[in-house]
């Protein structure tokens, strides 16, 4: 078996990426450098099978991911008036848990024919979700999710850059698939899930992963039509054109050719990078975002053409931020003060919108560390620097395990 591990990671992450090696028709997996303990498989873990899918691999947010594009404007067009186009960019797009959008969004997407899928589940299902997707397209919810304005460190150019997935319909559609694997009605209320379980797994010759990949390809295709209608909401705002676009994203299955023969590959929270592949990925709030190539060498075939999608939380919300009380709507007991988070913003030179000290520069890795770490696999093609961010708003719960 082909296993390979980037960084340093704590022993319960380890633990779990080696339960996920020894669950199922595995042929091989990686553990990127940013990894951390997640739902069922490791976020930054990449588990590779035989004519299966994980679901729980795969995880909530399907095909959560990121899109940046490099804009005709520099920083000097915007500098003076970057807080006035950070509020416009806050107030036009909507940020938060189970939030719709100000205006209808109509898409090509809603005539797939793979909506046919939750059609034989019922109709009653397919209504419900279809409904929920048209009122959510193009919203950016909460958690790790965000818009961010950057510049090009050797250029000054301006990048526009966003990370979220697909939204309640990404997040039903997999607890219902997680509930028809596990023998109960689609639309059932699952048993409150732990962390810590064996992945679920669908074989792909049977129904029910058939109708899995089919369903978790449209919520992919549903992400990148959100991503891309919330850049086209920026450039607008901006009064900007794009020159340059790159967009990937993770939490997803691929079917692709390993070892010359076809393999499901489950990346939760690992961005997929081929020879010559390109991919945004972002730090937290005071670090370096980078575009990277994919290198055509033995140690990124041996990654199964895997690396990281972000810096790495080394610290969890509740340790961050403190436990949350939701009749008063505060938190108590938190490591990272607001004050603490707004100095160190300040100084960085991040124009911040929204956001909580779950989601401070403390909570994470520094980007540098983990891209070290899989030096040997790609190659960094543009440096950018955060000048404006704008996440949810403090205090919004996240379910999308990401």
């Amino acid at each position: 078996m082909n296993t390979t591990i980037f960084g340093t990671h704590q022993a319960h992450t380890l633990a779990q990426f080696n339960t996920c090696l020894k669950t199922g028709n595995v042929v091989g997996g990686v553990l990127c450098a940013d990894g951390h303990y997640g739902y069922s498989q490791p976020v930054g873990g990449v588990i590779v099978y035989d004519q299966q899918v994980s679901p729980s691999g795969v995880g909530y947010d399907i095909a959560c991911g990121n899109k940046a594009v490099k804009t005709n404007l520099t920083l000097q067009d915007i500098q003076t008036n970057l807080p006035q186009i950070m509020d416009d960019i806050y107030e036009r797009i909507s940020f938060g848990v189970g939030r719709k959008n100000k205006e209808a969004v109509d898409h090509a997407l809603f005539d797939d024919p793979d909506w046919s899928v939750f059609r034989e589940i019922g109709t009653q299902e397919h209504d419900r979700l279809k409904a929920l997707a048209r009122s959510q397209l193009g919203t950016v919810g909460s958690g790790n999710h965000y818009v961010d304005l950057l510049v090009e460190e050797k250029t000054d150019a301006i990048w526009i850059a966003n990370h979220f997935g697909s939204r309640g319909f990404g997040h039903k559609t997999a607890s219902g698939f997680l509930n028809l694997a596990q023998g109960r009605a689609f639309s059932d209320k699952a048993p409150g899930e732990k962390m810590e379980q064996p992945p679920t797994l669908m074989n792909l010759n049977e129904e029910l992963g058939d109708m899995y990949m089919s369903a978790m390809e449209l919520a992919g295709r549903y992400a990148y039509a959100g991503r891309d209608y919330v850049i086209d909401q920026v450039l607008a705002i901006l009064q900007a054109d794009a020159l340059v676009e790159v967009h990937n994203h993770h939490n997803f299955a691929w079917k692709e050719v390993h070892g010359g023969k076809e393999r499901v590959v489950v990346r939760k929270g690992a961005t997929p990078l081929a020879p010559g592949q390109l991919g945004f990925v972002g730090g937290s709030m005071c670090d370096q975002a980078v575009i990277v190539r994919g290198l055509a060498n033995d140690e990124n075939e041996r990654a199964f053409y895997s690396t990281v999608h972000g810096a790495g939380r080394i610290m969890s919300r509740t340790e961050a931020a403190g436990k949350m009380n939701w009749k008063t709507r505060k938190r108590l007991g938190g490591k990272i003060t607001p004050k603490q988070m707004a100095q160190a913003v300040k100084a960085y030179g991040v124009e911040l919108r929204g956001a909580g000290t779950d989601e401070s520069p403390f909570v994470y890795r520094k980007l540098q560390e983990v891209l070290d770490a899989h030096a040997q696999t790609l190659e960094i093609v543009h440096r950018l620097k955060p000048i404006g961010v704008c996440m949810a708003g403090a205090n919004e719960f996240d379910p999308y395990k990401d």
